[in-house]
């Protein structure tokens, strides 16, 4: 069963989420903690909340993804950014135990030329603090295209992270095909040994999402640009080998793929069409 979803807008409201994620076919979806490029979030309105876990269960729903902001950067070089990265994931994890059971997926950050070695070593000491033995929230690592000195272009990088991480049945991760390809692993044409080199090196049972997204560049360009499904260098031929692989059966699919409600709708009805 394909369990696939689209970023939705938080601005009317939890129920209202869950509404459209209906109306254009999906069973889950995913939503920006607060401003994306900023670093106010609203007041929750428990009332809401109550509504979309009621229509999550009357509707059979996957879980869903909440995305920290893009602000965030774990392993800044700037330890006043570190911190602000600390307390809005803090107070992010804080309002997720409202909707249990759920995901926190948040980009790993730039180590902005400390390193790899030191990057990584400050996003594990971040989510050491940060946390919670009884926490019901799952933190997802996403992997990343590498632009600049973004850390979690490999799946080396990413392992090492979840090696520092004491409670690491609190962490995951989630794979992005526009990310992964434009980093450079060759999902076009070599999907089969992409997934065996994620399960050596990470492990399958830590993949918990995927966002699926084309590209509009070519492999290993390190850019980072999302494109609407077959219509980018990735491809609706790689796009079906991927919803279709048995390591991702049953995972909730996310597109962020530039488009409004209706596209999404279209898009949804095209991949449930082939799955």
């Amino acid at each position: 069963m394909l369990r696939i979803g689209c970023h939705l807008s938080s601005s009317k409201g939890w129920e209202a989420m869950g509404q459209d994620a209906l109306k254009i076919g999906a069973d889950t979806f995913q939503f920006f903690t607060r401003n994306p490029r900023g670093s106010k979030a609203k007041a929750l309105n428990l009332e809401d909340l109550e509504n979309l876990k009621r229509l999550m269960a009357k509707n059979g729903f996957a879980r869903i993804v909440a995305h920290a902001p893009y602000t965030l950067n774990a392993c800044s070089a700037d330890e006043r950014v570190r911190e602000f990265a600390r307390e809005t994931m803090q107070d992010d994890l804080k309002r997720m135990e409202y909707l249990p059971g759920n995901y926190y997926n948040f980009h790993p950050g730039s180590h902005v030329k400390q390193g790899v070695e030191k990057g990584v070593r400050q996003i594990a000491e971040l989510l050491n603090e940060i946390l919670q033995e009884d926490q019901k929230t799952t933190v997802l690592l996403e992997t990343m295209a590498g632009k600049g000195t973004e850390i979690g272009r490999t799946f080396e990088e990413i392992a090492e992270i979840l090696s520092q991480i004491k409670l690491s049945d609190k962490v995951g991760v989630c794979m992005d095909t526009c990310h992964v390809h434009d980093a450079g692993y060759d999902i076009v044409n070599h999907l089969d040994e992409t997934v065996s080199e994620f399960d050596r090196i990470i492990g399958l049972k830590r993949l918990k999402v995927i966002h699926l997204n084309d590209s509009k560049n070519p492999s290993g360009s390190h850019k980072d640009r999302h494109e609407k499904i077959g219509e980018g260098w990735i491809g609706l031929e790689a796009i079906k080998q991927i919803i279709c692989h048995p390591a991702f059966e049953n995972l909730p699919f996310i597109l962020e793929t530039p488009n409004q409600l209706d596209g999404y709708e279209k898009e949804i009805r095209l991949l449930r069409g082939i799955k």
